[in-house]
């Protein structure tokens, strides 16, 4: 199975069709008046098609199991041909294509058997995807581009040649992956006079993004929180909830990071940990996504 523990959960909708075509009036007039020999075809096909799609992941080896949180299936009728619509919704990691697939492939192969023994010419005409909502290609074009940013490394002990730096690099690649172009990356000690120099000295050159890793810990060196507070025009709560809930998500200990974001002007400014998995963890929990920030500074309107 495809690794998603990095991915996360968002509303995921999926619509697919499947196309029954009888071969007599007299069956679509039998499925109408509730005489099929085998019973009432709409109701028992949609009960297998919801069956179909709760089995989806026991059945195809690579699909996750997951919540299904709606499942939606319609019937329409055209002439001797029978559209089948099948809905999912779920909020997860991954999307519901596959599982909206199978429930309309099962409703279809349910209504062929119970229509076989007075019509000996159905057919299953087409069984395809009409559209899905939710995943990450939903959000792709909705990001601003030509983004400069910089990459500060707070550590005492790396600053001092006593370490290698991995979180820096870990946000750098994540960046890069997100087509944010890499302006200047340093290391800098714990003090809070440089890391506020760093700060206006960059928003000043005109970087759109300035992330600090590092120092947002417990101890008694870790200051970039209280460094950077005074210089931010506004923080964004939502944004430091986000980077927490994603890691507590994955251990226990994210709870005591001091994650901050906040603006200085149109910059955008981030401090994450300084722990190489907390640095990568908290750019998968908001990037590209958090990118639309710089079209609403431009006056754009949420979707």
């Amino acid at each position: 199975m495809v690794d998603i523990t990095h991915k996360k959960s968002t509303l995921r909708i999926a619509t697919a069709q499947a196309i029954v075509k009888v071969s007599d009036p007299k069956t679509i007039s039998a499925i109408q008046n509730g005489t099929v020999p085998k019973g009432d075809v709409f109701a028992m096909s949609k009960a297998a098609g919801l069956l179909g799609v709760k089995k989806t992941p026991e059945l195809l080896p690579d699909c996750h199991p997951l919540p299904i949180e709606y499942t939606g299936i319609e019937y329409t009728i055209d002439k001797l041909e029978i559209t089948v619509l099948v809905t999912i919704k779920t909020i997860y990691k991954t999307g519901v294509e596959v599982e909206a697939m199978h429930g309309a492939s099962i409703v279809a192969l349910n209504m062929y058997d119970m229509l076989k023994p007075i019509d000996k010419g159905v057919e299953i005409l087409q069984i395809k995807l009409l559209q899905k909502k939710g995943g990450k290609s939903d959000y792709k074009d909705k990001f601003k581009r030509d983004l400069k940013a910089a990459v500060i490394v707070c550590s005492d002990s790396i600053s001092a040649g006593k370490k290698e730096d991995k979180a820096g690099k870990a946000i750098i690649t994540k960046l890069e992956k997100s087509e944010v172009e890499i302006m200047d990356y340093c290391i800098i000690p714990d003090e809070v006079e440089i890391i506020q120099e760093k700060a206006k000295s960059y928003q000043k050159d005109g970087a759109d993004i300035i992330i600090y890793t590092g120092g947002t810990g417990l101890s008694q060196r870790d200051v970039t929180p209280e460094a950077l507070k005074p210089l931010l025009n506004r923080t964004i709560p939502g944004i430091e909830e986000a980077i927490r809930k994603y890691g507590q998500d994955r251990m226990p200990y994210a709870m005591l990071s001091r994650s901050i974001a906040g603006t200085i002007k149109n910059t955008l400014v981030l401090a994450l940990p300084g722990s190489t998995n907390g640095a990568r963890e908290s750019m998968d929990a908001i990037f590209p996504e958090v990118l639309h920030v710089f079209r609403i500074l431009k006056g754009a309107r949420h979707d």
